[in-house]
């Protein structure tokens, strides 16, 4: 190969037609300058090169940021992931409930719409008819008529008034309940690792259903105590603000089925009705506070802790089961890692080029 380039550099040296080119001819200089025209072809195109190696690598990694990260082979790694991924979910159920997501206002409503129209319908007026207060009133007194005034009566008119709410109290704490429910399946869907892994999603929700019910149980349970609470012990000073007046407590000679006229039973029923009313108004208050107090405030505080609890107990081989991701998802992210490190290392080599120039 030399000894021909030699000839050739001789034959354009010594050629009347090509001496006095000889410095541009031949196979050599051919090659200078086909090498200087594809560099100058590859540099005019690095600046594609880079934009087309950095979108791939952006790509990438967005793909393998939506499938998730590998499991960790180890038990402590294992429980890192399974509890960063129930982090990730009790934060996005905290956000629907501060407002940062929907679903919180709903339980707002139940407050301000559900809970009021109960109490409505239960139309304590009607409750408080006339015969029904002459026959609680009668029934009341045994076979002792009272002295002055009928306190038995009142009590069981109140009683009976007041127990109806248990109802609407109780339908409270479970529409309550019913809209946590719901934003924990949202909660669910919109925590992306929680689909990279199926059963720790049926885990979790499981965990948080449970959590409420508890919840549920014991928001109940002081919700109702709050009205057992109006129903066992009267507010005192409110019969000890009316006008006394003992000629109203009807004629004691009379039978005792006769001797109460209309006119003072009506008077019974509209005292009755009226504590009962003030005592419903102070209800509708009391009883949001106790189902936020026990059902939301807790459910912000403490949903997942039991499971938190359960879950440092377990050993590599049950943390494993709850990570248990698809083998094709598994091959495919190592599959886009390999890429991924290719076009890496071509970036730092293109870029290495591009700033010799």
């Amino acid at each position: 190969m030399i000894a021909a380039r030699r000839r050739e550099r001789e034959y354009f040296q010594s050629s009347p037609e090509y001496s006095h080119l000889a410095h541009r001819m031949g196979s050599e200089h051919l090659g200078k300058m086909l090498s200087k025209h594809l560099e100058t072809v590859i540099k005019s195109r690095i600046p594609g090169l880079q934009s087309l190696i950095n979108k791939t690598i952006i790509e990438l990694e967005g793909e393998l940021t939506k499938l998730g990260k590998p499991i960790a082979a180890d038990a402590g790694g294992k429980l890192y992931t399974t509890m960063e991924i129930c982090r990730a979910f009790d934060q996005n159920f905290k956000e629907h409930l501060d407002g940062v997501r929907a679903g919180g206002e709903k339980i707002y409503g139940v407050f301000d719409n559900q809970l009021p129209a109960a109490l409505k319908r239960l139309q304590f007026d009607k409750h408080l008819s006339i015969e029904n207060v002459r026959k609680l009133i009668t029934e009341a007194d045994g076979y002792q008529p009272h002295l002055i005034a009928p306190e038995q009566g009142y009590r069981r008119l109140i009683e009976s008034c007041l127990v109806t709410i248990r109802g609407p109290a109780e339908a409270a704490v479970d529409g309550v309940h019913a809209i946590l429910k719901g934003i924990v399946q949202k909660a669910i869907a919109e925590t992306t690792e929680l689909k990279q892994y199926p059963t720790l999603r049926v885990e979790v929700g499981n965990a948080a259903f449970e959590s409420l019910e508890r919840m549920r149980e014991e928001s109940k349970r002081a919700t109702l105590q709050l009205v057992d609470m109006e129903c066992g012990y009267l507010t005192v000073d409110f019969f000890r603000k009316l006008p006394q007046d003992v000629e109203k407590g009807g004629n004691p000679t009379h039978s005792l089925f006769d001797r109460y006229n209309d006119s003072y039973l009506r008077r019974v029923g509209s005292t009755v009705l009226q504590y009962v009313n003030m005592t419903c108004a102070s209800l509708r208050n009391s009883i949001p506070k106790s189902i936020v107090y026990c059902q939301v405030r807790e459910a912000k505080r403490s949903l997942l802790d039991f499971f938190f609890t359960e879950l440092g107990k377990k050993e590599s081989k049950q943390l494993s089961k709850m990570l248990d991701e698809d083998p094709a998802v598994q091959q495919r992210r190592a599959n886009l890692a390999k890429r991924l490190e290719l076009y890496r290392s071509a970036q730092h080599e293109i870029d290495a080029v591009a700033w010799s120039k």
